[in-house]
């Protein structure tokens, strides 16, 4: 088990400096996540669906620690569950993997394979057709598998699951198997706090946590993050078996202070690209002031310390990935590539803020702006994985 961290000094700082700045933000234009936060559904070509990017990274992490639960219980039946399963490839990829990690496993000690159940969740707006629709391919794969490794057809029940992860999905001590990849970075709501006393945006001009930001905005930030990943671990620790596992990927901060340029920098070049409309007059200064996203990066140390908090799980693996999105070495392409995957996730909270009529000319000044970056250097983010076990 990792040494456990304290708490990030930064952040104790921040909160003793910030928290008298700290007000409600109810006054702000109120955009209810749970009902407007979706990746763009269907498989066109700002799909989320065309532009999700895979994670061959955590996949051994994901395959092999669900082979392990398995091995340590050997149940007649296995459930996995797949937290913000979205509508892109990914969603059945993984239970795929799952299921011939498993299926093998069995075969090389002549068991039969359990049968399967396979939880997919996202919010109720998720375009859960497009995944349906792609499921003749996924038992069609699933048979080619089982005849060529000769370890006997699976039976797989597959069952969609709409509802935020931030409370309960599932019935108490059903599940062996949690994964959730690029989702638990989106927090439940906006956070409170980003007014000042005269009901002002306190973070103008931008729409995350900036190298300008005053300190209050990353104390709200912050807060919002612990309170919504409590909740994540108090539920699942209602549903999961003990011995069972999870495992959690999201975007985060390797730097301990609250900026790390691979984090922040793309959120810093869609504020630029909304200051362009803003200057063209197509976008109100007082929208883009009032919009920020209802997302945090965290640093290990903030996981490790909600996961001590909690006290259900146990930390078995923790480490940082970085990802190069500069990696085909074409600018042009790379930054259509990252542009296409950032309208797909955010498209949905920017049309219901702004309207649908400036998303086009918003994601042309941003792919602009974006390949600019990438001709200049190498873009990367920071993905952090982590394993936990049900005590």
């Amino acid at each position: 088990m990792p040494r456990q961290r304290p708490r990030d000094r930064d952040f104790e700082f921040l909160e003793a400096m910030a928290s008298s700045l700290l007000h409600c933000s109810d006054k702000l234009p109120f955009m209810n996540v749970e009902t407007v936060l979706h990746m763009k559904e269907g498989l066109g070509e700002t799909s989320y669906a065309q532009n999700s990017r895979g994670m061959d990274t955590l996949k051994s992490l994901i395959t092999n620690s669900a082979a392990d639960v398995y091995l340590s219980q050997m149940p007649e039946r296995f459930a996995v569950a797949d937290l913000g399963c979205s509508s892109g490839p990914n969603a059945l990829c993984l239970a795929e993997d799952i299921i011939g990690s498993i299926g093998r496993i069995c075969c090389r000690s002549s068991r039969p394979p359990p049968e399967f159940s396979v939880l997919l969740n996202d919010l109720p707006t998720n375009d859960f057709n497009t995944i349906f629709f792609s499921l003749p391919e996924f038992t069609d794969r699933l048979k080619a598998a089982a005849k060529s490794d000769e370890w006997g057809r699976p039976m797989v029940f597959l069952s969609g699951v709409p509802g935020s992860f931030y409370g309960r999905l599932f019935p108490a001590k059903s599940v062996h198997f949690v994964c959730s990849c690029s989702s638990l970075h989106w927090l439940s709501q906006v956070p409170s706090g980003l007014l000042d006393e005269m009901n002002r945006p306190i973070n103008k001009g931008k729409m995350y946590i900036s190298s300008t930001s005053p300190l209050a905005v990353p104390v709200a930030y912050l807060r919002q993050f612990q309170r919504d990943f409590s909740l994540f671990l108090k539920s699942r620790a209602a549903e999961v078996f003990s011995g069972g596992r999870m495992v959690l990927a999201m975007l985060g901060r390797q730097a301990d202070g609250y900026i790390d340029r691979r984090t922040t920098f793309l959120w810093e070049l869609l504020s630029e690209s909304f200051a362009s409309l803003v200057a063209q007059g197509l976008v109100e200064e007082d929208k883009v002031d009032a919009y920020n996203v209802p997302f945090y990066a965290p640093s290990i140390g903030e996981i490790e310390e909600e996961v001590r908090r909690e006290g259900s799980f146990r930390m078995d693996y923790v480490q940082t990935y970085e990802i190069n999105l500069s990696s085909s070495g074409d600018a042009r392409r790379d930054g259509r590539t990252v542009s296409m995957a950032i309208r797909a996730i955010q498209e949905s909270m920017l049309s219901h803020h702004f309207g649908p009529e400036v998303v086009d000319a918003l994601f042309a000044k941003y792919t602009e702006l974006v390949t600019a970056s990438m001709e200049r250097e190498e873009v990367k983010s920071v993905q952090i994985g982590v394993v936990l076990t049900r005590l």
